[in-house]
């Protein structure tokens, strides 16, 4: 019964056959369970084996009524779980083979069946009984308790003879309550249950006796006939089976119904899925249209946000401009009021004089008697009068003449400031660089072409660009992902024949196409451009084995090519040949061919620059003979005999054929690409109809009773053709392949010349002041940036698979002039930087001699640095140094104070704080009493770390220092001391927060804190990750 490890017994076997029979009838809608129960029978007492092998194992009831039993069973699943049971259960039971020969053994296999459609639930049950031999009865000792096991044995043995005897003999009775293995195997032995006894003899003639006690024993068993019950049960089971049949039939019966429904669901399915292809090309030309305009939409909006910024640096200027205004009008006033005072005077000193010539008039009226002497006297008065009125009137038109410049200059804000209101209303105002009040409308807009050149360039990169910059990161999907992974990681070694690899590959190109269709159109180009690199190495991976199906291969090229469509303006306005251009009916020709072709099938013409081969459609009418018209007339067929009938073999034919003519076929490839699918069969049908007027095109006459003749040809033109576009062509890569190559070089090509034209007219845009120096550096770096993003994706694109190593795919167009005006723009920069420190210097009303002459000197110097620069960039730079040097020049000198004061040379003058844009604010607390204090950071525009603090932390402070910080990588090789050192040059607050007790502790607390005040400042967060991946800022600890 239990067997070997080799040869297993009976148990074993019994139980793989169950499990057998049980996987070959299981569906999805029906399982069965197994369980099993284990247990011995010694004395007429119960030992349930499995009881403690495991903690809460369930329960099950046996036996009769009278006498249940409770036992614990354990599910089991497979042969290999049913031996570890066994295994057990007999550890559990013990060696004792004395006891083990009274003792009988029962297995119970518990059955359940259940049906999750018919909620139908059955369980069975087989018992396993191993009874006890009869080698256990002979009485070799006078042992008590020996004697009272075999009694046991005996009397269950012929208790479960009797059993049997009754059910041989269909007596009502049956004597199941005779002993206790009786009772527990009532339901195995008697009712619907089978019956089989297998009887071990030895073939011995020294156990002649006992071998024909068992036989005999085994005789009544054999002629056992179970009994079903009464006449009532046997009729109630019949009418079970009848209800049964009626109901089976009736479920046939429905189930025919069921497939004929769903015969045209399937139908139904079809018409269904050919109107969603094309609401899926509607849905794809609505996807580009709103893509198009959310494209213009980001690029308004930048625009704006441009504009915004420019008019906020516009109402700073003109803040400052009216500042300055109403200064000069103050000291306008002042010089008004002053030459009131002189008027007044004026005015005083004539009224005496006037007094003093009525006088004189009166005194001359008395003295007539001396007229000759009174005449001198009035002349030389009149003359004095004269002069002064002469002297007052010059004051008077002076004030007249400043008041009306006051006037003028008012109206001229007034004008400027309503120019301003209008243009920020219309949203049409450009940047303007900082200028003096009196800079005409016209200098104005020419100063700012930069900026607008600057902002042409960011418009004109959302349109067509097929290179993301450096801040946008692609998205990633757990779709991407998974296929990446899987596409990355398919190996054909691993496959057992071509089949099997052809299996493999094409299924995963029907998961990159299934996982396209799930994302939908507002998704669709982000997980094309996930997988992009891995779909394109995985084909040029597979395509020298020829196991891929080429009708998936070009589905998968046309989304590429559609995506590749939808951002580039200049690939969609290609014209690519019509359809008709492409077929021909069979033994003509086309007067528009430019030489014959040798290939059948094939008839070459000429498309912009590209020859296109007509495919012939090979269909002629076939003739009736006599016979057969004479019948078609006899059974009412006249009006039929010009329509013909395609074979299933005639459209395999056609299809092969159109396969073979559209391998390597690019301009067909662009017909495909261009033109949506259902478009292009409509075209195919609409030629066919004017080309063959005998095809079928009746509800009568279609092939398969669903499909026209037209359907079924135009379907085989379009299969064959999109399998031939998809097949490689050894070395070089399918039609679709090459036409993607293609397309990418195209983009490529406009993007480098459109930028080398942007950067031309950079390059010859001359620099009105330091404002528009800075926007036409950072527009020269922009666009250089952007060249080099493009070149470094063209050597690792992989639409460009065709091509050879080290080839690139566009010219590399010259940058000299773009590279020779950076270099001049970064040199003016630096020189107007330091025109701007001198000004602000100068910004005073008396300067000491020695601070003038270091002043005009330090002007001199940066004279002589003009020939670095180029011709366009000779007069701003001039004009900045001129101006500086009229302002130095009108400044009032004084004599040196402290002649034995030290003072710093120009040169080491810092521009560190004006070069900051925007200071960002820190405050450290010391954790004492002393009170905490602040650190202002920023950055300069070498992207330097720049920080302004108090010189020291306590009082006196000695007012606010600028320095710039150095970077950690400076302190690498230093010593305590040697850092101590360069501590000294900063503020206190820094060195108190960076020193520590050694060297190394030193560096690990400057790195954290560099990296601290670097991450407040937004333009340095890129240069800290960079230093962190060069290990630069292994040190620091990552809080925010």
């Amino acid at each position: 019964m239990e067997g070997s490890n080799q040869d297993h017994g009976l148990y074993a076997r019994c139980f793989e056959e169950l499990i057998n029979l049980a996987n070959s009838d299981s569906t999805s809608t029906s399982q069965f369970r197994f369980s099993v129960s284990v247990f011995e029978l010694y004395n007429e007492q119960i030992r349930d084996l499995l009881l403690g092998c495991q903690s809460n194992l369930p329960k099950i009831n046996m036996g009769l009524r009278e006498s249940v039993i409770e036992l614990s069973q354990e599910k089991v699943d497979s042969p290999s779980e049913f031996l570890r049971v066994l295994k057990s259960a007999f550890e559990k039971r013990g060696k004792d083979k004395p006891k083990s020969n009274v003792t009988h053994l029962v297995v119970s296999v518990h059955i359940c069946y259940s049906n999750t459609i018919t909620r139908e639930n059955v369980n069975s049950k087989l018992s396993l009984v191993d009874l006890a031999g009869s080698e256990g009865l002979t009485v070799e000792d006078d042992n008590g308790d020996h004697v009272t096991d075999l009694l046991h044995v005996t009397n269950s043995i012929s208790a479960l003879g009797d059993v049997l005897s009754s059910l041989t003999s269909k007596k009502d009775t049956i004597p199941y309550e005779n002993s206790f293995l009786t009772r527990i195997l009532a339901d195995s032995v008697g009712g619907s249950s089978k019956t089989l006894m297998i009887v071990n003899i030895c073939p011995s003639a020294r156990n002649l006796s006992e071998i024909m006690s068992c036989l005999n024993y085994a005789a009544r068993a054999r002629n056992t006939v179970p009994s079903l019950g009464n006449r009532d049960t046997i009729k109630k089971w019949r009418d079970v089976a009848n209800d049964s049949r009626k109901e089976l039939l009736e479920k046939e019966r429905e189930t025919q119904r069921l497939k004929q429904e769903v015969t045209g669901l399937k139908q139904a399915l079809k018409e269904a899925n050919d109107q969603c292809v094309l609401l899926y090309n509607e849905v794809q030309r609505a996807w580009r249209v709103s893509f198009t305009l959310q494209s213009d939409l980001k690029s308004e909006n930048t625009m704006v946000a441009d504009k915004h910024k420019i008019e906020k640096e516009q109402n700073s200027q003109l803040r400052n401009q009216i500042a300055q205004l109403l200064q000069f009008e103050q000291k306008q006033k002042l010089q008004v009021q002053q030459q009131d005072s002189t008027i007044q005077n004026l005015q005083s000193k004539m009224k005496d004089l006037e007094s003093q010539l009525r006088e004189a008039l009166k005194s001359d009226m008395t003295r007539s008697r001396d007229p000759m002497e009174s005449q001198p006297r009035a002349a030389e008065n009149t003359v004095d009068s004269s002069a002064v009125t002469k002297k007052l009137e010059e004051e008077l038109k002076k004030r007249d003449a400043l008041i009306e410049r006051l006037h003028e200059e008012n109206e001229k804000l007034f004008d400027r400031l309503t120019e301003k209101s209008v243009a920020s209303s219309t949203q049409v105002s450009s940047p303007s660089s900082k200028a003096s009040p009196t800079v005409q409308p016209t200098d104005v807009d020419r100063k700012n072409s930069a900026g607008a050149l600057a902002s042409s360039v960011d418009k004109n990169e959302g349109a067509i660009a097929i290179v993301k910059s450096s801040s946008e990161l692609v998205k990633t999907t757990p779709a991407g992902e998974y296929l990446t992974a899987a596409l990355n990681d398919f190996d054909p070694e691993q496959y057992e024949g071509l089949a099997a690899i052809a299996d493999g590959a094409n299924k995963l190109l029907m998961l990159v196409l299934a996982a396209v269709i799930k994302a939908g159109a507002s998704r669709e180009h982000e997980i094309l451009a996930e997988i992009r690199d891995a779909v394109f190495s995985f084909m040029r991976k597979m395509e020298p084995r020829r196991v891929m199906d080429t009708m998936l291969v070009s589905r998968v090229r046309i989304l590429y090519i559609r995506s590749l469509l939808a951002r580039s303006p200049e690939l969609q306005s290609i014209k690519v040949a019509p359809v008709e251009r492409f077929l021909e009916k069979p033994y003509t020709s086309r007067s528009r061919s430019s030489s014959g072709s040798s290939s059948p099938g094939r008839s070459p013409v000429r498309y912009h620059d590209e020859q296109i081969h007509g495919f012939k459609v090979n269909l002629k009418l076939d003739k009736k003979s006599k016979l057969v018209s004479v019948v078609s007339r006899i059974r009412g067929h006249d009006q039929d005999t010009g329509r013909q009938q395609v074979t299933g073999g005639k459209l395999r034919e056609i299809q092969d054929e159109a396969k073979s003519f559209a391998i390597g076929n690019q301009p067909l490839a662009a017909l495909f690409v261009h033109t949506p699918a259902g478009e292009l069969q409509r075209q195919i049908r609409s030629w066919l109809v004017e080309s063959f007027e005998f095809l079928s095109v009746t509800v009568d006459d279609v092939s398969g009773g669903t499909t026209g003749q037209l359907e079924l040809l135009s379907t085989a033109i379009m299969d064959g053709w999109m399998a031939g576009v998809g097949a490689a062509v050894p070395p070089h890569t399918d039609a679709l392949g090459q036409l993607l190559s293609e397309y990418a070089k195209r983009v490529y090509t406009s993007q480098m010349q459109h930028l080398k034209d942007i950067a031309g007219t950079l390059a010859s845009e001359e620099a009105e002041d330091a404002g528009q120096v800075a926007k036409l550096r950072s527009a020269l770096e922009s666009v250089d940036h952007k060249r080099r993003k493009i070149l470094e994706q063209m050597r690792s694109d992989a639409a460009l698979f065709t091509l050879e190593e080290g080839n690139s795919p566009v010219q590399n167009l010259s940058t000299a002039a773009e590279d020779s005006r950076l270099a001049s723009l970064i040199s003016l920069d630096a020189i107007l930087k330091q025109v701007k420190e001198i000004t602000r210097q100068a910004s005073v009303h008396v300067l000491s001699k020695s601070k003038k002459k270091a002043l005009l000197e330090s002007l001199d110097v940066l004279n002589e640095r003009m020939p670095s620069l180029l011709d366009v960039d000779h007069p701003c730079a001039q004009r900045e140094i001129d101006t500086a040097h009229q302002l130095v020049e009108t400044i009032r000198e004084q004599e040196d104070i402290l002649q034995d004061e030290k003072r710093p040379p120009l040169e080491s003058i810092s521009s560190t704080e004006t070069d900051v844009s925007q200071w960002n604010v820190l405050q450290f607390n010391t954790g004492g009493s002393s009170a905490p204090f602040i650190v202002k950071c920023g950055a300069n525009s070498n992207s330097e770390l720049v920080i302004k603090a108090d010189a020291r932390i306590q009082e006196p402070k000695g007012g606010e220092i600028v320095r710039v910080v150095p970077r950690p990588s400076v302190l690498e090789n230093m010593s305590l001391e040697e850092m101590k050192q360069v501590f000294g040059q900063l503020p206190e607050a820094l060195s108190s927060l960076a020193l520590a007790r050694t060297a190394d502790g030193t560096r690990a607390r400057y790195s954290r804190l560099y990296r601290t005040l670097a991450m407040k400042v937004p333009s340095l967060r890129e240069l800290v990750g960079e230093l962190e991946k060069g290990g630069v800022l292994k040190d620091t600890k990552s809080t925010t």
